[in-house]
């Protein structure tokens, strides 16, 4: 036996794991860009003036209260929604023993049934039907993923989870206010704040294809675009509020 290979292949297992928490990384720095982004971008589209009126000072307490507010509650909604799926599963699958136990005979027939479904010989199908009845921990794992199609969660940290998202909101979320803390709000500190909101975008889609291996071209552009479009929004409303005040 390659014990050496083998311990090789777990250590890569772990380092892939690692790759787990890309969603809440893109999806906690998108929203934290976007969230920042829209302060500025509703003082800058409320108009030049206004917004020089107000003062930097004003722009970086709206700006940091929202980051700080919204990267709390997005990492806590994290850690419920992580903590409620693992929840389910296990109790799902405490079920699914059950019925493993109690109607072995019922539960073989349905995996039976679905390896005939993905393709295996009756011979093999029945065969690895036995198989599994007799090992109900594995079965019920078996029945977990296809047959109720959910995921194993077990391997997930519902508090990791949270701090990976609060983390990267901040993190992320603080680029668009870097050029308020350094100039007056005037024109060319908000296009400096558009020009470190992109770069922003373009790091967390290359975060993305690093870790997926997906096209670069496709990875920055959809980030890029999804945030861009949020933000236009953002200066769009703020524009039309402060035009019809």
């Amino acid at each position: 036996m390659d014990i050496d290979g083998s311990a090789d292949r777990r250590a890569a297992h772990r380092l892939d794991r690692l790759q787990s928490y890309l969603r809440q990384i893109v999806y906690g720095g998108n929203d934290g860009i976007v969230t920042t982004f829209a302060i500025v971008a509703g003082f800058a589209g409320a108009g030049a003036e206004g917004a020089a009126e107000i003062g930097a000072l004003a722009v970086l307490v709206f700006g940091l209260a929202n980051l700080f507010a919204d990267a709390v509650s997005m990492g806590l909604g994290e850690f419920l929604s992580a903590r409620s799926e693992r929840d389910l599963y296990m109790g799902e699958r405490a079920r699914e023993l059950e019925e493993i136990r109690s109607q072995p005979e019922q539960e073989a027939r349905e995996v039976f049934e679905q390896l005939r479904q993905r393709g295996l010989s009756r011979e093999d199908a029945e065969t690895t039907a036995e198989i599994l009845v007799r090992n109900p921990e594995i079965m019920a794992d078996w029945m977990m993923s296809y047959e109720m199609g959910m995921a194993d969660p077990r391997d997930d940290t519902p508090a990791v989870n949270g701090l990976f998202t609060f983390v990267s909101f901040v993190l992320f979320g603080a680029v668009p206010l870097i050029p308020y803390f350094l100039m007056e709000p005037t024109g060319a500190t908000f296009r400096l704040s558009v020009g470190a909101t992109f770069l922003a975008l373009v790091a967390l889609g290359l975060l993305r294809w690093n870790a997926t291996g997906e096209r670069l071209r496709r990875c920055v552009g959809e980030t890029v675009l999804v945030g861009g479009t949020c933000a236009v929004v953002a200066f769009a409303v703020g524009m039309i509020v402060g035009g019809g005040g």
